[in-house]
């Protein structure tokens, strides 16, 4: 099903909106990760939501799960080629939270 939401931004916020999926998202910019790495990395998120976001982030295809065959399983998680198209996106709004919370520290103490 095609989202037609009237606003792009929409879209964006719809895809990738919520506290973990940006933090996932950068995490797997470094290289690919099992589910327990992105745990130790992200302190605070359940393994459900966990869970949950990647399979939505699968879903939208920005992520990839790719099963080994080994005794036990190993599922590694990675941008799919399609994913790396947000790198730009996310780095230039790290750099925009950089800046702000720079701003907000140099701001006098009211």
């Amino acid at each position: 099903m095609i989202d037609q939401r009237e606003y792009p931004i929409e879209t964006v916020i719809h895809v990738l909106g919520g506290k973990w999926k940006p933090i996932i998202l950068w995490h797997l910019m470094d290289s690919d990760k099992r589910f327990s790495d992105l745990e130790k990395l992200i302190p605070g998120v359940s393994s459900k939501m966990l869970a949950q976001h990647l399979r939505n982030l699968q879903q939208a295809g920005i992520i990839e799960r790719t099963v080994y065959p080994t005794v036990p399983p190993k599922v590694e998680y990675s941008l799919s080629e399609y994913g790396k198209t947000l790198i730009p996106v996310a780095e230039v709004m790290c750099d925009w939270g950089e800046g702000h919370n720079e701003r907000k520290r140099d701001e006098p103490a009211s």
